[in-house]
């Protein structure tokens, strides 16, 4: 059966149905709720985790959690439906005591700020202005910095393959190492260069992007021959672009794609149109039942052993892309546009989500002026 969410009258959302391939890809203009989606998402699987969570750090709730979720002011309403594969999902819980595992995997947009003084909070330091996504996430980073050892945690660690360390080490890094030291007695997070220590704030914008993803990556890469989390199931990272020139974005989906390697299901939010073009083309390269070398070409990458691996699952796995765009009464709905056509009569489809409209009405502004001076 495939996994559907259902959301309806939840804060700016209307009425979303979403459904989830092996990469799911959400798209649509900023306010659009996409967050939101990817967060009850989180809910429908580890609700009653989270809730004890919270209660664990210190937080209660007078039946509904919604708030402690989703951030102030982030209630639901009377009209609120919520359905995981048709069964309603609540935010009106008792505190649970559970041995549940965690299923779902969060890594939020703006990593940087859980991290901005070279160190992640623990989760009962935030307030419940900041949603239980965020809180978990820098949470989980927290217990990373705090137990790792002196050395590197990039490159160091042999969780990934040759490939994709020296794939991020070209694009992200360029022979930087990143790891935990200690200034005035205090342990945070830094990148060297030789003998130069960088710290934290006077990293690039996209090296303090990148970096908190990839330490969230290594808890679902544990280190032996056990490939994946045996717990969770999803993985779901809000905009991997940010801050990151193309060539780092074509890294982001390397890693992805080991993730599905690992057995994982992966959701996406973005607003890259180079992200959405490598969705494109692996589902074209799919199609035409392409060999698997055309995939390392496309990513720029050596066809060698631990690229076929990656590029084989590229062709094995599903897609399904979905536009979220406001709609009747300033509500956001949902549309699948998962064809990525450009050549097809719906517009939203044709122009990936409103992701290609932009260059293209810039290149036909440059078409007018040249057929004007000629003419």
């Amino acid at each position: 059966m495939t996994d559907r969410l259902s959301i309806k009258n939840f804060a700016q959302i209307g009425s979303v149905d979403l459904e989830f391939a092996d990469l799911t890809v959400l798209v649509g203009a900023q306010g659009t709720g996409k967050s939101l989606a990817l967060q009850w998402l989180k809910i429908a699987l580890d609700g009653p985790l989270a809730i004890q969570t919270l209660a664990d750090a210190g937080n209660l709730a007078s039946g509904d959690w919604s708030e402690l979720l989703f951030g102030r002011g982030m209630v639901r309403s009377p009209k609120t439906r919520v359905a995981w594969n048709g069964d309603a999902v609540q935010t009106s819980w008792p505190i649970w005591r559970t041995k549940r595992r965690e299923r779902l995997y969060f890594i939020p947009a703006h990593r940087s700020l859980l991290v901005d003084q070279g160190w992640p909070l623990p989760l009962e330091k935030f307030d419940w202005r900041t949603p239980f996504v965020a809180r978990r996430f820098s949470h989980s980073l927290f217990e990373l910095f705090r137990d790792s050892e002196r050395g590197p945690l990039f490159p160091g660690p042999r969780r990934l393959s040759p490939l994709l360390r020296q794939s991020i080490d070209d694009a992200v890094f360029h022979g930087g190492s990143v790891r935990i030291g200690e200034e005035r007695s205090q342990r945070l997070l830094q990148l060297t260069h030789g003998k130069a220590v960088l710290p934290f704030m006077v990293w690039t914008s996209g090296q303090r992007e990148f970096a908190p993803l990839l330490m969230g990556l290594y808890q679902l890469v544990p280190e032996g021959r056990q490939a994946r989390v045996e717990s969770v199931d999803w993985v779901v990272i809000e905009e991997p672009e940010m801050g990151l020139h193309p060539q780092a974005i074509s890294v982001v989906m390397l890693l992805v794609l080991d993730l599905m390697r690992r057995g994982y299901r992966v959701v996406l939010s973005t607003h890259s149109p180079h992200l959405l073009t490598a969705v494109w083309m692996l589902q074209r390269l799919k199609d035409f039942r392409a060999r698997w070398q055309l995939v390392c070409d496309g990513f720029g990458i050596a066809s060698r052993r631990d690229a076929k691996a990656l590029a084989e699952v590229a062709l094995a796995k599903s897609y399904r892309v979905h536009l979220l765009e406001f709609g009747k009464g300033d509500k956001v709905f949902a549309k699948d546009i998962s064809g990525l056509n450009p050549g097809a009569e719906d517009d939203a489809e044709s122009g990936w989500g409103g992701l290609t409209g932009f260059s293209s009405k810039f290149g036909e502004a440059v078409r007018k002026a040249a057929n004007e001076v000629d003419s």
